[in-house]
């Protein structure tokens, strides 16, 4: 049994195979891994680049999940599942505000869309509240994990006390998932989605 993963950044593939061993360990993941994928989406998704992400998830064939939440409408018109769409669809079941968190500006648009059609399928008319971290982003990109994850926990911590009513926070990237351990003694669940989506295409299998 083997499941697809498509990634924009390396180091997820090290996330998923720590994932895979503790909850699948008999499951291999096959792992493609395209940096230029994200670099190229920063000002929107061109035709180009979506033949040529719809091709390779085509072509690798089901199960497969996509990572990047930047591509993922793309990728999961071709048949994969989206990173984000799992917890979404957990964060649609809570009751109270959404906080979502980004460090990505091309992430906050197939982010936001996707949870509110969560919401909206779950006939939940709960409030969402952005908040955008994309000064952090460069500490990602130079491999700073600790200091990355440190700095959207105390993002996090400080945007909830703002917010009345907190039913859930979502960690919008992959590559967020290190803050949510920090995040843990907040009083609503802060979601990641790694686990969740591995979850998801395990279901495939």
């Amino acid at each position: 049994m083997h499941l697809n993963l498509f990634h924009t950044a390396q180091v997820h593939c090290a996330t998923f195979d720590a994932l895979r061993d503790r909850i699948a360990p008999d499951v291999r993941l096959i792992h493609h891994v395209q940096p230029g994928w994200l670099a190229s989406a920063q000002n929107g998704i061109s035709p180009d680049l979506a033949i040529e992400i719809s091709k390779a998830v085509t072509e690798a064939g089901e199960p497969a999940i996509c990572t990047c939440t930047t591509i993922g409408p793309v990728a999961e018109s071709a048949g994969a599942i989206r990173i984000d769409e799992p917890m979404m669809q957990v964060a649609a079941q809570t009751t109270g505000s959404v906080l979502m968190a980004y460090c990505l500006e091309s992430t906050r648009g197939p982010s936001l869309t996707l949870l509110q059609s969560a919401l909206d399928a779950a006939g939940n008319t709960s409030l969402v509240h952005p908040l955008p971290m994309t000064e952090l982003w460069p500490l990602f990109e130079a491999a700073k994990t600790g200091q990355f994850a440190s700095g959207i926990a105390k993002a996090v911590q400080e945007a909830l006390r703002d917010i009345a009513d907190p039913g859930c926070a979502v960690l919008a990237q992959a590559s967020m998932a290190g803050a949510a351990p920090l995040l843990a003694d907040e009083p609503c669940p802060v979601l990641a989605s790694p686990e969740l989506a591995l979850r998801a295409g395990l279901a495939l299998l």
